[in-house]
């Protein structure tokens, strides 16, 4: 009855030891909103393609299989997305992410109100969601920051060459 005892507690601290190593995060990933462009235009609904940085300040790499997100921009919700593109992401490393998301009318409605109020170069948003990282499980994410907005069609300005003027 000792030995099968000692046995079951071998088997027991086997796998809590092999969890630990498993779970090695010790700081959450850090998810970044790096890219927002609108891709389709539609009554209904509008699609963009945004572009995520994943930092992982871990001594282990992560291989994410899937995320879930939604971003609010100037406080109000306006986009959710789904992906299950798959991306590695080294040991103290990052890697970006292209995924798509779908807002509603409403809520562009109410973006484009907030941006006639005028006087604004950078437009402030939220993104939270959960990664879903191979033998983990589901990790949740939260980052606030800010993206400069750039008006549609505005070309940089350059110097023109000489003898040239601007009309």
């Amino acid at each position: 009855m000792k030995k099968v005892i000692a046995i079951v507690a071998a088997v027991i601290c086997a796998l809590l030891t092999s969890c630990a190593a498993l779970s090695g995060l010790s700081h959450k990933p850090e998810v970044t909103l790096i890219g927002l462009n609108l891709v389709q235009l539609g009554v209904f609904e509008q699609r963009f393609a945004l572009k995520l940085r994943i930092q992982n300040p871990n001594d282990v790499e992560l291989r994410i299989t899937g995320l879930a997100f939604d971003v609010e921009v100037n406080e109000q919700p306006f986009v959710k997305g789904l992906s299950d593109k798959a991306v590695t992401v080294p040991r103290f490393g990052e890697a970006v992410l292209e995924v798509m998301a779908s807002g509603t009318l409403a809520k562009a409605l109410n973006q484009l109100r907030e941006l006639q109020k005028g006087g604004r170069e950078r437009i402030d948003y939220r993104v939270v969601g959960r990664l879903s990282v191979s033998g983990i499980g589901s990790v949740p994410f939260e980052r606030s920051g800010d993206l400069p907005l750039s008006a549609p069609g505005a070309a940089p300005k350059r110097p023109l060459p000489k003898g040239s003027e601007r009309t």
